[in-house]
């Protein structure tokens, strides 16, 4: 059984730093990739399959940390350029990296990244709630905080999720890309 809005984000308000930091990256890392689709996006834009990958490797947390994030998120959003794509909206917002690796920044910026993926995912199934993508990221998400809630490597096993998220984001882009 699959969480509902209200107790995903209940559950975002009980998770710790680390878990807040890693399950926003996610969520971004996982929308990214709907950049590509942007009409109008500008040859030689930032490669949004490796734009958050070295972050993944060093997701300690921390202000360094955070602040590489929001140089990285910056040359993302900057690539594609003022549209007014609702999704790069929707990205735009949750690439508003907090300016410190605090819990009530980090949870209103985890929330976020939530609803933005949540949004891209809603877009890509016609914006209907319950559509079949917006469903599956939900799902996907209370699946990341439970492995971020555990013990272990629970942080390969959350980025082989973003991954799987990622691809199957791609997949249902290219099939809208092709419909229009």
């Amino acid at each position: 059984m699959s969480l509902t809005l209200g107790e995903l984000t209940e559950r975002i308000g009980r998770a710790d730093e680390r878990g807040l930091a890693v399950s926003a990256l996610a969520c971004l890392d996982r929308c990214i990739p709907l950049l590509e689709y942007v009409p109008g996006r500008p040859a030689g834009a930032e490669d949004t399959d490796t734009a958050l990958r070295p972050l993944w490797e060093a997701a300690e947390g921390g202000e360094a940390w955070l602040g590489t994030l929001r140089a990285a998120a910056a040359r993302v959003v900057a690539s594609v350029g003022d549209t007014d794509f609702a999704p790069a909206e929707a990205l735009r917002r949750a690439a508003d990296v907090p300016r410190r690796y605090q819990a009530a920044e980090l949870r209103d910026w985890a929330q976020e990244c939530s609803r933005a993926a949540l949004a891209v995912h809603r877009h890509l199934d016609g914006d209907r709630d319950g559509g079949p993508l917006a469903t599956g990221e939900l799902r996907r998400q209370e699946r990341l905080l439970d492995l971020l809630a555990g013990e272990g490597d629970g942080l390969r096993a959350v980025l082989a999720q973003s991954d799987e998220g990622k691809r199957v984001l791609r997949a249902a882009a290219a099939r809208r890309a092709r419909r229009s």
